[in-house]
């Protein structure tokens, strides 16, 4: 059966979205939910895993990565990878596309959640979520924040706090899922 009589069985036709999104575009992203440790604040909002949103590889996944998320006004980008330490971005939400490689991240904090991440999943980290690398394979990202947000580094110390708490409550949500744009399920699971 072709996309187009597909969507048509499910009334929605007139839905365009690329050839490369649109199997993802039904998908409900999982939800991950971290509570304030007391070192690593977290966030209400859950962090947002899209596994296997897109085909790309390499240099034409970065490539991809880079346009979609500009097309869903995330810009500011960069290409590398995750710190091997835990920390938090208090001044923009992020989110992580995967182009290369695995990775064991831990999310949330030390108590946080180990989850495994491979090249095809796309996270959308809201602000004041821990993340750190435990160990890669040949890992390749493209990093960007909603309105191109200049970002910060907080790594849970002594003294960051109360002001990362205050940069946090001003962080204004996104108007678009940086993969799905107006459609997508951070509008879903961020404005409830």
């Amino acid at each position: 059966m072709n996309r187009q009589t597909f969507l048509s069985l499910l009334g929605l036709a007139s839905l365009s979205l690329p050839r490369n999104a649109m199997s993802y575009s039904l998908k409900v992203p999982e939800t991950l939910f971290f509570k304030d440790d007391g070192t690593i604040p977290n966030s209400k909002y859950p962090l947002l895993v899209y596994r296997n949103a897109f085909s790309e590889r390499n240099g034409p996944g970065a490539e991809w990565l880079e346009r979609r998320f500009a097309a869903n006004n995330w810009t500011n980008s960069w290409r590398n990878g995750v710190y091997s330490f835990h920390h938090y971005h208090s001044t923009s939400h992020e989110v992580l596309g995967i182009y290369s490689g695995k990775a064991l991240l831990h999310l949330g904090g030390e108590n946080g959640r180990k989850v495994n991440v491979q090249a095809g999943d796309i996270l959308v980290i809201p602000a004041g979520v821990g993340h750190k690398n435990l160990g890669s394979d040949q890992l390749g990202i493209v990093g960007a924040y909603p309105d191109g947000r200049s970002w910060d580094v907080n790594k849970g110390l002594p003294g960051e706090r109360p002001q990362a708490d205050k940069n946090i409550a001003a962080v204004p949500l996104p108007s678009t899922d940086p993969l799905l744009g107006k459609e997508g399920g951070l509008l879903t699971h961020w404005l409830l």
